[in-house]
C-alpha cells in the first residue's frame, strides 16, 4: 500500500457535550521534530494535549492523563487509517463539564484525528535511494545524460585528479536500471556505491510549497 504525508499542516475542531478538541497535524521526518510540534501547539492551559506520530516503523502515542487507550492509541489508528506517514497529530481537549466515557473519548480524539488528516492536503512517500558515482572525466556527457532519463537528483559533485564523483537521489525503484545503464554506457568504467533509502515527500513537491 502507497503511503502519503501532509502537504502542509492541518486542523480540525470538534465539539462534544461542550467538550471542545483540536485537532492538529504536521509533517515530522523524526521523533525529534514530531515532539517539537506538540510543544509548538499543546496548550498548557488545556486539560489534555494527546498525541501520536507515525515515522515507519517507529510510533509513540500519548493519554496525557485521559484514561489508558482512549486516546493516543485512537489517535495513532486515525493516522494509519488515512494512509499516513512521517506524519504527528496533536489532539488538545478543553472539558466543557460532561463525561464522556471510555467509548466517547475514544471516538471523540480518533474521529477529530481521522477527520483532520481526511480534510488535509496529501503528497506521497516516496522510497528514495543515495547513490555515489565516481567515473572518469570523459563519461562526464554520459553520466549527466542519464539523470535526467531516471529522474534522478544531484546532490553534490565534485572532482579530483581521478576524475568526476557524483552524489544523487532518485526513486528507490530505478536505481539498479540506472546502474545497469551507466555500466553499459560507460563501458563498466562507473563505480556505483549505495548510501541510504527510505522514504520521504517528493523533492519536486516540496519545492513548489
Amino acid at each position: 500500500m502507497s503511503l502519503d504525508t501532509l502537504a502542509a499542516r492541518a486542523s480540525h475542531p470538534l465539539e462534544v457535550k461542550n467538550s471542545r478538541f483540536l485537532a492538529q497535524a504536521a509533517p515530522a521526518q523524526t521523533p525529534d521534530e514530531a515532539l517539537a510540534f506538540l510543544a509548538e501547539v499543546g496548550d498548557a492551559a488545556a486539560t489534555h494535549n494527546c498525541w501520536a506520530y507515525r515515522l515507519g516503523t517507529q510510533y509513540r502515542s500519548s493519554d496525557d492523563g485521559e484514561p489508558a487507550g482512549t486516546a493516543g492509541r485512537p489517535i495513532l489508528a486515525a493516522i494509519d487509517g488515512q494512509g499516513f506517514d512521517h506524519v504527528m497529530v496533536v489532539v488538545t481537549r478543553w472539558y466543557g463539564g460532561i463525561k464522556l466515557g471510555a467509548g466517547g473519548l475514544v471516538r471523540a480524539y480518533g474521529g477529530s484525528a481521522a477527520e483532520c488528516l481526511r480534510l488535509a492536503d496529501r503528497t506521497p512517500l516516496i522510497a528514495w535511494r543515495e547513490l555515489h558515482l565516481a567515473y572518469p572525466f570523459e563519461h562526464t556527457g554520459a553520466v549527466h545524460a542519464a539523470l535526467a532519463q531516471y529522474a534522478a537528483e544531484k546532490l553534490d559533485e565534485r572532482f579530483d585528479a581521478r576524475g568526476a564523483h557524483l552524489h544523487l537521489r532518485l526513486p528507490a525503484d530505478r536505481a539498479d536500471a540506472l546502474t545497469t545503464h551507466l555500466r553499459d554506457a560507460t563501458r563498466d568504467r562507473v563505480h556505483v556505491a549505495n548510501d541510504r533509502s527510505g522514504p520521504s515527500p517528493d523533492p519536486a513537491l516540496e519545492k513548489g510549497r
